[in-house]
């Protein structure tokens, strides 16, 4: 009776796979039409309907910025009255972090890459995941009427007694970010059960690059954390529409429980929207390192302690609220203790570039900016999270600049580094590096101008969410409207030349940036089934001390002629012998 590895190796033959360069046929012509965009179940084509979607939202969001950074100009009213103020940064808030953020790496680029850099033909549940669009979808839609339907002011935290006494929307949006949950819990769930089970052969745990560690640990949270922030905001409904009192003190509720169930989400949301980022920059900096990746394990266990830790942060948020001293204390500790996993992350990825051939394209600065960035955000967060410190900066602008590195100067940043770095694959298409660069440089700038001088502004006491403020602040905030405009400049350049470049863009080859990870082991743009033939993991995604000309994806092929995704068996160590 033979054994396992010689009948496996009887049954397939696996040599070094080359993509093919340009491709005529690709994802992008294998369907055409509305109809085919709006019905597909290709992961790379419900990619890229997310990524249309948050870019429109990201450009309201910034659009709703701008009016903000423009009425603050002077301290006393200039167009805009206090209410419709209130209504502006709620929607802000609310459209930049539950239409942008939380869907942006996870549901935009996750979507596109996750199979990509499994070796699978699509995620687990392609129907599903094109479901989870429609349901994102359908929830703009019910905030969109709420507001057009009388607005809504409370902040984007929808905080009680004030939630369920305003005379604004507040039923319509907080039920549609409640129908939003949903497109986040499914989108994890399908990529759980897709790293588990399409892995291609020889791609073991220790192979899988470290964006699919951090979209592990992302789906993980929005799997655990989201159902609590589904039942807050259902609560919430049913406290204002049928007087249950759950949150109102007048019929036995309590107020401050709302913040409880609400910052056990979004405090884990948060790392929604920061890890994948992490993930992201892992892939650049290695790739345009050209080195292998430094402390690959630590990387990638640190997105699984950031993704628990996170759980056990919420009470930061309620240092003011009342909770006891011991409480405080531990969720003083707790926040301390979440910086080093992220402190981790932060020295792998200056030892991988120490002497490394580093390579200043565009998506490399983005990561570059990102790290300065993020790293003032991370710095200035352990600052609040000291309680003494806490008590003077709690609710002032200190708070506002914190979140904005955190989030924009970090989550963004990550984002269009990402974007840079996979737009080739996405559309086949390279984009003018000159005006990238340039656009990249002008975000810099004008986002520290705009954020410094809230630093200081909060220091010195100046609050946020104030529709007027004391003379004292005007320069600072004149400094901030300054800012805000310069980044929209950068913006604009950035639409320009990936405009340009959809229109008239050079094509790419299908490993521009010579990567070793298996996304770029394939045509660009991709196949419709993402490749020819089954891939055959030999090397690592960050084996760089090989040359390009050792480095070595195989390609399984069945002895009778017939090739299957789901049937071919690949004995792995018997191919590795084979090639």
């Amino acid at each position: 009776m033979s054994t396992p590895e010689a009948s496996t190796t009887k049954k397939v033959q696996v040599r070094r796979y080359k993509p093919e360069e340009n491709p005529k046929e690709h994802y992008l012509n294998a369907e055409k039409g509305v109809w085919a965009w709006m019905t597909t179940i290709d992961h790379k084509k419900i990619g890229l309907l997310y990524l249309g979607s948050i870019t429109f939202f990201f450009f309201v969001g910034g659009m709703l910025a701008l009016l903000l950074r423009t009425e603050l100009l002077t301290p006393a009213q200039s167009f805009i009255d206090a209410d419709v103020y209130n209504q502006v940064f709620t929607l802000h808030g609310a459209i930049m972090i539950f239409f942008f953020l939380v869907p942006s790496v996870p549901a935009a680029l996750g979507n596109f890459i996750l199979p990509l850099q499994l070796g699978a033909k699509d995620v687990a549940f392609p129907r599903l995941n094109l479901a989870s669009f429609y349901i994102y979808t359908i929830g703009t839609i019910f905030t969109l009427i709420a507001i057009f339907t009388g607005g809504i002011d409370t902040g984007w935290t929808f905080y009680t007694p004030y939630s369920t006494q305003t005379g604004t929307n507040v039923l319509l949006m907080t039920f549609g970010i409640f129908i939003l949950g949903f497109s986040s819990i499914l989108t994890g769930v399908n990529f759980i059960v897709t790293i588990h089970k399409l892995r291609a052969p020889g791609l073991t745990w220790n192979k899988l690059p470290l964006n699919v560690w951090a979209l592990y640990a992302t789906s993980i949270i929005q799997v655990l954390a989201t159902p609590v922030l589904a039942i807050t905001l259902l609560l919430l409904v049913m406290e204002r529409a049928l007087g249950i009192g759950v949150f109102d003190p007048s019929i036995g509720g309590d107020p401050v429980l709302f913040q409880h169930f609400f910052w056990f989400y979004s405090h884990p949301a948060v790392y929604i929207m920061i890890v994948p980022g992490f993930g992201v920059i892992s892939e650049v900096i290695s790739t345009f390192s050209r080195k292998v990746i430094f402390g690959y394990w630590a990387i990638a266990l640190s997105s699984l302690a950031i993704a628990f830790i996170g759980f056990l942060v919420w009470g930061h948020h309620m240092f003011v609220a009342g909770q006891s001293s011991l409480a405080s204390m531990v969720f003083s500790f707790l926040t301390f203790l979440v910086g080093i996993p992220t402190g981790i992350k932060i020295f792998n990825w200056l030892a991988t570039m120490y002497k490394g051939s580093i390579d200043m394209k565009a998506p490399m600065l983005y990561a570059m900016v990102f790290l300065f960035l993020f790293t003032i955000g991370g710095f200035t967060g352990i600052m609040l999270g000291s309680l003494a410190v806490d008590i003077h900066l709690h609710d002032t602008y200190y708070v506002v600049a914190h979140f904005h590195y955190v989030m924009m100067g970090g989550m963004v940043m990550a984002l269009l580094a990402g974007l840079h770095y996979w737009w080739p694959k996405m559309f086949g298409k390279m984009y003018s590096e000159f005006f990238a660069r340039i656009s990249c440089v002008i975000i810099f700038i004008g986002f520290n101008l705009a954020f410094l001088p809230q630093f200081v502004m909060g220091s010195q006491g100046m609050p946020r969410r104030y529709f007027n403020y004391i003379d004292q602040y005007q320069a600072f905030h004149q400094l901030s409207t300054i800012g805000a405009y310069i980044m929209a400049v950068g913006f604009v350049i950035m639409a320009g030349y990936m405009i340009h470049s959809l229109l008239r863009g050079k094509p790419a080859s299908a490993n521009p940036w010579g990567s070793r990870a298996m996304e770029w082991q394939t045509s660009s743009p991709a196949p419709h089934h993402n490749f020819e033939h089954i891939p055959v993991i030999i090397n690592g995604p960050y084996d760089y001390h090989k040359p390009m000309s050792e480095f070595q994806l195989g390609i399984a092929h069945s002895t009778n002629g017939h090739q299957s995704f789901e049937k071919v068996d690949v004995n792995v160590k018997s191919a590795e012998e084979k090639a």
